[in-house]
């Protein structure tokens, strides 16, 4: 009986050449970025974008007030730091798959079948983390925290540490919707089985809570926020492994698992 043929044979290629495309496709990302970043800069511009980013704390800050600048070019540097930011998300689905390009030949098709879809989803549930913090949370924390201020204090928040809490928050949100992509990876490389995962669900939950409480602004509102999309976004996890380790085991792995039950 003839062995199978290897799915990479003949795609080998010489060291030099795999440089070659690697510079090529780095060069290729970070021109898109450049290109949205031009747009941007065009339209809305640097400072439509800040006021667009700074809306949720502007709309809870008393009549009149209004954020400053404590820097002398932070009202130069800081819109365009949020321009830079802004079209590095827009661009990250062209630059993901500039990664994915470059990877996909050294992959077999059931390694396929593993990475496109944690690359694809990784990408939309960051996206969906930093939409969710600015569409709801900032919205409700801003809120909370200005009912608590003092009518003898007249709020006036700095741009430069406005930003600074806004990419915290972001980041903070965005790597929390990444908790299924993370459990569907420890799951498919055998580190924790489906099985543990559900036992550990209860430890998971204080983990969450300790973990939204260390990063996120002492109130309850935020801290609710991200802790409780986290333990919705395990229980996805651990379903999503399920159906991960049943679609992307490798042939020879389905085979024996086949003749084990017969």
């Amino acid at each position: 009986m003839a062995e199978p043929r290897d799915e990479l044979e003949g795609t080998e290629q010489p060291f030099v050449s795999h440089l070659i495309e690697l510079r090529d496709r780095l060069v290729r990302a970070l021109l898109a970025v450049g290109v949205v970043f031009g747009v941007l800069c065009l339209w809305p511009g640097p400072a439509g974008l800040y006021d667009l980013l700074a809306a949720p704390l502007v709309a809870n800050l008393p009549k009149g007030a209004t954020l400053i600048a404590t820097n002398v070019i932070s009202p130069f540097i800081v819109p365009l730091k949020i321009t830079l930011m802004a079209a590095f998300l827009i661009a990250l689905p062209y630059v993901l798959y500039q990664v994915w390009a470059f990877v996909a030949p050294g992959l077999y098709s059931h390694e396929k079948k593993l990475v496109l879809p944690l690359v694809v989803s990784s990408t939309l549930l960051f996206i969906a983390g930093v939409a969710f913090c600015y569409f709801f949370v900032f919205g409700q924390v801003f809120k909370f925290i200005q009912s608590f201020a003092p009518k003898s204090i007249t709020a006036a928040p700095d741009i430069e540490a406005y930003l600074s809490f806004v990419l915290t928050m972001f980041i903070a949100f965005g790597a929390a919707f990444e908790v299924p992509v993370a459990v569907v990876v420890l799951a498919r490389m055998g580190i924790v089985s489906v099985e543990k995962l559900k036992e550990w669900r209860g430890y998971f939950i204080v983990v969450a809570f300790i973990v939204a409480a260390v990063i996120t602004p002492p109130d309850v509102v935020s801290q609710l926020s991200l802790a409780i999309p986290m333990c919705l976004l395990y229980e996805l996890g651990i379903v999503a492994a399920k159906v991960f380790i049943k679609h992307t085991q490798a042939p020879e792995a389905s085979a024996g698992a086949d003749t084990a039950k017969s």
